[in-house]
């Protein structure tokens, strides 16, 4: 069941991978490109208001571009507890929408220039985000993404994946969770972490359909 399920999530991640390459690589060329960032940005938050952080599964074409081609180059490390806290991400989102607003500041009124200041920023986080990804797990950058921050607080506690009293403490859906959270630690209740993306690995590779999105299993809990 585990290899069918990530074998249509990998396929979807396809799709939406190639527009992380193409967009800086064409945003380079053509500034005005960069403006699509913007659409990334409205869609992890827009989305995140009612379904959680669900945009960051497969539609982010950074989150899915590191699953698919740092799994295999990524020494996998824990991602550090840091990323984790409050205090951190708020400094990493205040120093990045700092930056990116001086830019378009100076660049005001010229499409070019303010495209070109998108682009900047997604080339540097995204180079951070490989080499923080090479050394830990694939998506440490996801833990602390501006737009992933801000859709983490909007949906705390929003689609909460529900884990039975059957759960045995396997820990399978640990270890096959990519932003390396610990579903079997809430065992008859909900986990409602801001972080779960809802990309269902946990629900796939549990082998005994411990684990779920729905109410039923709350109920059974």
């Amino acid at each position: 069941m585990f290899k069918e399920f990530k074998k249509k999530r990998t396929k979807l991640q396809r799709y939406t991978s190639v527009a992380l390459p193409l967009a800086i690589i064409g945003g380079w060329v053509y500034p005005p490109l960069g403006f699509l960032i913007l659409l990334c940005m409205v869609g992890a938050v827009g989305i995140a208001l009612y379904k959680g952080r669900a945009w960051c599964d497969w539609m982010c074409p950074r989150g899915s571009f590191y699953d698919l081609f740092l799994d295999k180059l990524s020494r996998k490390m824990p991602i550090p507890r840091l990323f984790k806290t409050n205090r951190f991400r708020v400094v990493i989102l205040s120093v990045l929408m700092m930056s990116l607003g001086i830019q378009i500041y100076f660049a005001w009124g010229d499409s070019y220039g303010i495209g070109q200041a998108f682009v900047r920023v997604l080339t540097i986080t995204t180079t951070v985000g490989i080499v923080l990804g090479a050394i830990f797990k694939p998506r440490a950058w996801c833990q602390i993404c501006p737009m992933g921050t801000v859709g983490s607080w909007i949906s705390r506690g929003k689609k909460p994946l529900y884990v039975n009293k059957q759960c045995k403490d396997c820990k399978l859906c640990a270890k096959v969770c990519p932003m390396q959270l610990k579903p079997y630690e809430n065992k008859s209740g909900a986990l409602t972490d801001g972080d779960c993306i809802k990309c269902s690995s946990c629900v796939a590779a549990c082998p005994i359909n411990a684990i779920g999105f729905e109410k039923e299993l709350k109920k059974a809990a």
